[in-house]
């Protein structure tokens, strides 16, 4: 089995969309008129959620009309955010095919399948052609992909020049210690590539990127843990719907070690920023 093949195997979830749909159900949504709102608790699977997704998108200013590529697009909350809230076209392409496939599902019940396509394929082997796209991001899928440097030079190749590219990965902050798994990208070391940032400025440098932005968003994450704690233990429990439904029954212990690696200074979601040369 391929690294990748292990990675789209660990996301795999066979009952998602039924799970997700009951949720929403049981929270008196409407499912023949679901906004995407309504999805932001289990689309947005990366830390800080929804308001990691409205943070970077301002970061990145991206303009109405643009042609968006969103690797590792995931179930697709972040590529609908731009394309309802931004006015832009989006692209997805991830590795599950379970994603992929309830991401076209979503997209058709918020009435954006228009706006936004999700391709089932490799971010190191992009099938689109060269300056295709007028910008480019990704949400934590950085941590899945041990070939960074095949990653953004297949990204830069499918840029205009002066294009952005924005990134919101956990990076390795401290060395020395090690992790705690399992993770929610990852349930043993062997599936996690976890960079510091200077691997990943370097990396970028050498793929034609140039930096223009890099903030560290660790009081950010620790904050949305705690808010995370401080709700399920009011409520007697995680919400229905929320981003454990991705993660499965090892849900707990995934959170509980996020949180020990970033009070422990070894990880922090980071954002950068480049524009291809």
């Amino acid at each position: 089995m391929t690294l990748e093949q292990t990675v789209a195997r660990q996301y795999a979830h066979g009952s998602l969309e039924r799970d997700i749909f009951d949720a929403l159900a049981a929270a008196g949504k409407n499912l023949n008129h679901l906004v995407p709102a309504d999805l932001s608790p289990v689309d947005e699977f990366h830390i800080g959620g929804r308001q990691a997704t409205v943070d970077f998108a301002t970061e990145l200013g991206f303009k109405p009309g643009m042609l968006l590529l969103d690797i590792g697009a995931g179930l697709g909350g972040a590529s609908r955010h731009f394309a309802y809230e931004h006015n832009c076209r989006v692209t997805g392409i991830d590795i599950t095919e379970d994603y992929v496939r309830l991401a076209k599902t979503l997209a058709r019940r918020v009435g954006l399948e228009s706006e936004v396509a999700y391709l089932h394929g490799s971010a190191l082997d992009l099938p689109f052609e060269p300056a295709s796209f007028d910008g480019a991001y990704m949400l934590h899928a950085g941590m899945n992909i041990r070939e960074k440097s095949r990653l953004f030079q297949q990204i830069r190749r499918v840029l205009k020049p002066g294009a952005l590219f924005g990134i919101y990965d956990v990076m390795r902050e401290a060395g020395g210690a090690q992790l705690s798994f399992p993770l929610p990208w990852a349930a043993t070391p062997g599936a996690s590539f976890v960079e510091t940032p200077a691997t990943y400025r370097r990396l970028l440098e050498d793929a034609g990127f140039i930096l223009r932005n890099e903030r560290n968003r660790r009081a950010f994450a620790i904050d949305f843990f705690q808010q995370l704690r401080a709700r399920a233990a009011q409520a007697g429990g995680l919400p229905r719907l929320g981003l454990h439904l991705l993660m499965g029954e090892s849900a707990p212990q995934k959170i509980a070690n996020m949180i020990d690696n970033l009070e422990r200074n070894l990880i922090a979601p980071v954002e950068m920023i480049s524009a291809a040369v």
